[in-house]
């Protein structure tokens, strides 16, 4: 159960993070050095998401 929990809690991050690219990269200015932190974060998390996936199924 623990692991299902923390497996929603991270989609839950991973969704938020999609977000808040979207939203950083439709403004003008946009920030790349802050797109790609949040594009590694998205990934780590991606990545801990497909590893818990693994030990679940």
């Amino acid at each position: 159960m623990q692991f299902e929990a923390h497996l929603v809690e991270l989609q839950r991050k991973h969704r938020t993070l999609d977000q808040l690219i979207e939203e950083e990269m439709a403004h003008p200015g946009a920030d790349d050095l802050r797109i790609g932190e949040l594009k590694r974060k998205k990934l780590r998390i991606k990545e801990e998401i497909a590893k818990l996936d693994g030990m679940l199924h």
